[in-house]
Parts: C-alpha cells; sequence; structure tokens
C-alpha cells in the first residue's frame, strides 16, 4: 500500500503557501508517495497543515485516530500593528494569528517552522513547546532557476527588486532600494541601476522617475516563470523584506547565481552566507519601521558588484548544496512519514 499524505488547506492565487502546495504535491507524487486535500479520507497516514486551517473539530478526530497532524509556519501577522490599516485587515490578521497559535498549542504533533528565525520569533510571542519541532528551509527547482548564458550588461550595474505590489502605502520596500542604490552608486566605476518587477501605477512610476537619482527600469507585475530569465540578467538582488520568514524570491535569486543584498532581518542571514552576497545591520528599529542606515549595505554592495564571478559561484554552489527542492521534499516526507 503506498504511502499516502493529506495537505490542507488547499490555497489559491498567488504567492509563498501557493507555490510551496503546488511544487511539495509534485515532488512528493514522483516518490510515490499520493497526496489527497480531502480530510475526510481517511486512508492517509498524516496531514501537513500549510499554517493553519478552520477544520479544528475534524482535525482533532483524526488525531485522536493515530494520523499525524504536521504544522508549517511562516511568519506571523504584524505589519498592521504599525500602520493605519482598515479595522477589518487588522482584525483578519489577529484572528489568523490566533488560529495559527491554537493550532500550535493544542492540535500539532509535529511543526515545521521555515527558519530559526520562525521558531525563535513564534516561542517569544506565543511561548515555547515541548511539541517535536523542525526547522526547513523553503526549496527551488535548481533546473528551473539556474544560471544561464544570458549576457550581463557590461556598461551599467543592474539592482534587482522583485515585489508583488508597490503604492498604495506598501512603496516602503521601493523607497528602501532607491535611497540604498543612491548611496552605493558614488562607490561604483559604472552607473548603477534600479530594475523593478511588480505592480505600480503610472503616477507611481512618475513620482519616482522624478524623485530617484539613479535610474528606474520597470518592468512592470510578471508572471512567475519570467522571473528567472530577469534574475540571470541582473547583477544583484535587493531583498525589500523585512522580517521575512524564509521568502522564496532570495532562495530562487541564489539558485540563479544572484548574489542578495539585505538588511539583517527575519532569517535572511540564515539563508544568505557570507560567499553568496552580503548582509548588513538594519541600524534602526526595523519593527517600527524606522526607516534603516544604507552606508554600511551600500558598501557590501559595491563587493558584490565588483567580485560578480565569486559572488555568484557562491550564490549558486549555497543554493545547490542547501535550498533544493529535492532537499526539502525529503526532510519533509521524514517529518511526515518517518
Amino acid at each position: 500500500m503506498k504511502p499516502r499524505i493529506c495537505i490542507t488547506p488547499q490555497v489559491h492565487g498567488v504567492g509563498g503557501m501557493v507555490s510551496f502546495l503546488h511544487k511539495f504535491s509534485t515532488a512528493v507524487e514522483k516518490r510515490g508517495v499520493e497526496v489527497t486535500a480531502n480530510l475526510q479520507d481517511e486512508s492517509f497516514q498524516a496531514v501537513l497543515i500549510i499554517g493553519g486551517s478552520r477544520e479544528l473539530a475534524r482535525l482533532g478526530q483524526l488525531r485522536r485516530k493515530g494520523v499525524r497532524l504536521v504544522q508549517r509556519l511562516d511568519g506571523i501577522n504584524w505589519i498592521h500593528r504599525r500602520r493605519n490599516m482598515p479595522l477589518r485587515h487588522s482584525l483578519r490578521a489577529e484572528y489568523g494569528n490566533l488560529l495559527l497559535s491554537l493550532l500550535r498549542r493544542f492540535w500539532a504533533d509535529r511543526i515545521v517552522y521555515q527558519s530559526e528565525f520562525s521558531r525563535r520569533w513564534w516561542n517569544d510571542w506565543f511561548g515555547g513547546l515541548s511539541t517535536p519541532s523542525w526547522v526547513i528551509h523553503n526549496g527551488v527547482d535548481l533546473d528551473a532557476y539556474a544560471p544561464t548564458s544570458s549576457p550581463l550588461p557590461q556598461d551599467f550595474f543592474r539592482l534587482l527588486l522583485v515585489e508583488g505590489s508597490l503604492g498604495g502605502g506598501y512603496e516602503m520596500g521601493l523607497q528602501n532600494a532607491v535611497h540604498l542604490a543612491e548611496v552605493a552608486a558614488p562607490l561604483l566605476p559604472l552607473p548603477l541601476r534600479l530594475r523593478v518587477v511588480g505592480e505600480a501605477n503610472a503616477a507611481l512610476k512618475r513620482e519616482w522617475d522624478a524623485r530617484s537619482r539613479v535610474g528606474l527600469e520597470w518592468q512592470g507585475k510578471l508572471r512567475r516563470e519570467e522571473i528567472p530569465a530577469q534574475m540571470n540578467l541582473a547583477h544583484a538582488f535587493f531583498s525589500a523584506d523585512l522580517h521575512p520568514a524564509c521568502p522564496n524570491a532570495v532562495i530562487e535569486a541564489l539558485a540563479c547565481g544572484l548574489p542578495v543584498v539585505a538588511y539583517d532581518t527575519g532569517s535572511l542571514a540564515e539563508l544568505v552566507p557570507a560567499s553568496a552576497g552580503q548582509i548588513a545591520p538594519y541600524g534602526a528599529d526595523s519593527w517600527r519601521l524606522q526607516p534603516p542606515l544604507a552606508a554600511p549595505l551600500a558598501q557590501g554592495l559595491a563587493q558584490v558588484l565588483q567580485r560578480q564571478s565569486d559572488f555568484r559561484a557562491g550564490a549558486r554552489a549555497h543554493a545547490q548544496s542547501a535550498l533544493g527542492l529535492e532537499t526539502m521534499t525529503d526532510r519533509y516526507l521524514d517529518v511526515l512519514l518517518g
């Protein structure tokens, strides 16, 4: 009888959870493990809960019958506590935190945190547990995300920023990227341009084109399968997320051999070793959304841009050794069925 697991909930749309669901389901089925999304089907040995679930009563029944419940935890909703958000949005965020924390404390037999940072964060905010837990970084398809022979620009440096949506109060990542590029530009022998991938309206583009002292290249919102090509046309990747649990874009950039530069928040320092990019102190209170100190990271970016062959090789080597989809899948199956 083939091993069988249930993955719940069935998330849709775009984002990290959707990406994980599809690539993990495909990877385990290739190993002969059957996957279902139906919690009423009792022929599985384990359930992987991606974040939270409202099926608490059903999960409780399955646990009493000896089915292993494994919860995969990302980060904690917190931005709404620092920005003026609509009440409905804030309530939804707090409800999500409550649901996740209840599952973590009372339902899960095992917990997978996406990073050491994520584990510390949950323990600090919601208390430590005796529940067995593992840290498993996200993985990437090393064939889909890989260096190519696409020629890099020779007469300027290109810094890449990938954001889902820009504007509407969410332009802090763009602001930090532009400021970093402006501070780094005088340190370089060639001009520096910032390529921006993400949804932005015409007014936002005009505003930032007028404000920025470096050239901006607006690519708009792209399909996920178009991102590797963008990564292979850049010299460095700037991760704009604040306190990310395990950002897929960073792992994808490393797999493409694209060095990563970022401020030291969240899991970034554990994902990007010194051979693969530069992580610099934030220099302010990131939890209060204060502007970062750009100078130290600008120095690091200048090093990355002028030592491309070393850092590009280091980025790809780290992805191959620690961030491959096969490695991630093996570790999850061990937790689920081992």
